[in-house]
């Protein structure tokens, strides 16, 4: 199995903080190609939970906020669970109101790493994002980076993973 230097691939995706999710599709044809035999190996993932209009962390209400975040191989219409076979990985942020606010991503696993990575055969991926109206700021951002590698695979081994995620 031929493997590339890693290289990073970033995506990001604002809500509108109305509890419905809002998504970005990530165009991965540079990299995959099951007919060519080549997949993507994404080894990390992080992300980065923001104030869209600072770049700051995003500021509670003064009541229980929570924001969520996706990455899957197939188009979503709300958060999914990490049982679903379309998840790479998944987040959350929850802020703990009433006077002395906190910030906690304890919410969900964040998996940001895995010792032999993710391989996607499939040539786009969607980040989707969800937070609810507590939230004082006005958007949330969630701005995400891939390391990932090139390898290639048996035609057959390739096509079946892209199957096997759409």
């Amino acid at each position: 199995m031929a493997k590339s230097d890693s290289f990073f691939i970033r995506a990001s995706v604002t809500t509108q903080n109305n509890a419905a999710l809002d998504q970005q599709n990530v165009d991965l044809g540079a990299y995959v190609d099951a007919l060519g035999k080549s997949v993507l190996r994404i080894h990390n993932v992080a992300v980065q939970i923001v104030n869209s209009a600072t770049n700051l962390p995003p500021a509670a209400g003064g009541q229980t906020s929570t924001c969520a975040w996706q990455l899957t191989t197939q188009s979503q219409t709300a958060l999914v669970a990490a049982v679903d076979k379309s998840v790479i990985s998944t987040g959350a942020l929850r802020s703990v109101g009433g006077g002395n606010e906190s910030l906690d991503d304890a919410a969900d696993i964040n998996p940001q790493m895995w010792s032999n990575g993710y391989l996607v055969g499939v040539e786009q991926i969607y980040l989707g994002a969800i937070a609810d109206a507590n939230w004082a700021t006005a958007e949330i951002t969630f701005n995400v980076v891939m390391e990932c590698t090139v390898e290639t695979l048996s035609q057959s081994a390739a096509m079946a993973l892209a199957l096997s995620q759409q």
